[in-house]
């Protein structure tokens, strides 16, 4: 499919402008603004938060390990949908492993604010996962009911969860982009 914008590219100019306003608060003495980039509790406060949050990064290897990610699932993820497609699929899976993050590590515990694009990152690779002819496959051999597949991509979310987890990370939004990406990918919403 031939296209004059990559929808990947566009999105790491979004990580790249993001970051560098980022950087600018802080270098022209206001970093009390940076909270307009963070996504924290109560998630009502500061709604746009939601969207910002998203494109925005931690540190300069924060936005390197994603962008990196990005470029690995996104030129794929892109060759199989349209450009609007992408971006509201990246954006929406982004924004509720956020909100995940935040809501549900305030339920157990310690609310925490998040940032980052990695749960949209993670739904990228869900997506690809679960949505190649390898993986439909064997689900049409095994014959899982929609239940069983469901409880085959928890308990693979989970895995790959745990697996990239460290100290800092955002578990949850991983593990719910992830998901959101095996769902979506058995069903190939994006897909044209």
């Amino acid at each position: 499919m031939a296209r004059s914008r990559s929808p990947t590219v566009d999105t790491l100019a979004v990580f790249a402008v993001v970051f560098a306003l980022q950087t600018a608060t802080t270098l022209v003495g206001r970093p009390d603004l940076l909270g307009i980039f963070v996504l924290a509790p109560p998630v009502t406060d500061a709604p746009g938060t939601i969207i910002t949050s998203v494109y925005a990064h931690g540190s300069v290897g924060h936005l390197v390990a994603n962008a990196v990610a990005l470029v690995l699932a996104g030129f794929v993820v892109e060759r199989r949908t349209t450009w609007v497609r992408f971006h509201l699929f990246f954006l929406i899976v982004g924004a509720v492993a956020g909100i995940s993050q935040v809501v549900l590590t305030g339920v157990y515990g310690t609310p925490t604010a998040v940032l980052g694009a990695s749960g949209a990152v993670f739904g990228l690779f869900g997506y690809l996962l679960a949505g190649n002819r390898v993986t439909a496959t064997v689900f049409s051999r095994i014959r899982l009911s929609p239940r069983g597949q469901f409880v085959v991509f928890v308990a693979a979310a989970l895995v790959v969860t745990i697996a990239t987890g460290q100290p800092g990370v955002a578990l949850v939004a991983h593990f719910v982009g992830l998901l959101l990406g095996l769902l979506a990918g058995a069903t190939r919403l994006l897909d044209v």
